[in-house]
């Protein structure tokens, strides 16, 4: 199967066909960084995750060639950037995401996703992203064994971020891009 079939017949029953999801359960992938969607499908390929949406909804996917992979993630990769659900950011959130909290050892988000969210490479784009859905990301980056390939960056995060600032932040990651 193509992945624009793939995209059309089963991604698109969560994420919609260009990849903007209107479920906040489910991530926006629309513009998301290529590498980092060939790694995560690579993964729930493998069965190398273990959070609980994750394998809810992607466990069946052990089928999934290597090209298929990568067509899928060009096809969501070129597709318009994901669009900010909110104008009016957080700005505890963005306090966060700018400067981190030095005092509780946390990095700023913005170090690794950059300073408009739009990530690199295997450093996913969280710009425009659902808030709720990012709140649930950063619990599951808490959790050692819930995601591979750890960097001490996520790391820091799983110690000190508090489920209030988690929110704050995930709130304003939602509002980056609505100049796009």
């Amino acid at each position: 199967m193509s992945a624009i079939a793939m995209a059309d017949s089963v991604c698109s029953l969560c994420h919609g066909l260009t990849g903007e999801s209107v479920s906040p359960l489910f991530p926006k992938l629309a513009g998301q960084q290529k590498e980092y969607l060939k790694l995560q499908l690579t993964d729930f390929k493998k069965h190398a995750r273990s959070d609980e949406t994750g394998t809810r909804y992607m466990w069946g996917f052990t089928h999934l060639t290597q090209t298929q992979i990568s067509e899928l993630a060009d096809y969501f990769s070129s597709q318009s950037a994901m669009k900010a659900e909110a104008d009016q950011p957080d700005v505890r959130g963005e306090l966060i995401f700018r400067d981190g909290l030095p005092q509780a050892g946390v990095a700023p988000c913005s170090a690794c996703h950059g300073a408009d969210g739009r990530g690199n490479g295997q450093v996913p784009r969280v710009a425009g992203q659902h808030a709720r859905y990012m709140s649930d990301q950063i619990k599951v980056l808490q959790q050692t064994e819930q995601r591979p390939r750890d960097t001490p960056m996520k790391q820091q995060l799983r110690h000190a971020l508090s489920d209030a600032d988690a929110e704050s932040v995930a709130r304003y990651m939602a509002t980056l891009g609505a100049r796009e």
